[in-house]
């Protein structure tokens, strides 16, 4: 089944939690930016994903996922679960906007900018936090934010950074990459 491509538009200001995970990735653009919106084929390279699913696909490669994740902490694995918006843009850049899960109403963007023959990766999240009167805020901008979202983006983040310029190398796309 097939959606509208989503307009997310502009990523809000202002948000109480804002999270930058950024790195410098020595491949090209196209490189990095198609593994990064093959969303589906991330469990192959990120052990920390569990699962990747589109329930609904748009024109533009977006729709509407849902994602699953675990959040190590040593020998223990925290699961985690998200609905999202995606919106693909040539930009280039990937939008997502959470519809379910504890993280709804996050915005997300990952843009990619050219830096000689590599590429400048960023993913920036921005969130009201939960709906939890009293400590919604404390909870994203003290544990949920710094401890789970950036926990997960800069593995993921680190993963595909690898993927991509090991792809450059010659080194097999279905790579397992560290955790």
């Amino acid at each position: 089944m097939t959606v509208p491509v989503f307009e997310l538009g502009a990523m809000p200001a202002g948000r109480p939690m804002e999270t930058i995970d950024e790195r410098l990735v020595r491949a090209p653009m196209s490189a990095i930016f198609e593994i990064a919106r093959d969303v589906e084929h991330w469990p192959a390279y990120l052990p920390h994903y569990r699962y990747v699913r589109f329930r609904k696909r748009s024109p533009d490669g977006g729709g509407i996922v849902e994602m699953a994740a675990n959040r190590p902490f040593g020998l223990v694995n925290w699961p985690t679960w998200w609905l999202s918006e995606m919106q693909v843009l040539s930009t280039p850049e990937i939008r997502f906007r959470h519809i379910g899960g504890i993280t709804k109403g996050m915005d997300v963007a990952w843009t990619f900018a050219e830096a000689g023959d590599a590429t400048q990766v960023r993913i920036i999240h921005v969130w009201d936090g939960p709906r939890w009167p009293g400590i919604g805020v404390f909870a994203a901008t003290s544990v949920i934010g710094p401890v789970f979202v950036h926990g997960i983006a800069s593995r993921t983040l680190e993963g595909l950074a690898r993927v991509a310029e090991d792809s450059g190398r010659g080194t097999a796309r279905g790579l397992a990459v560290g955790r």
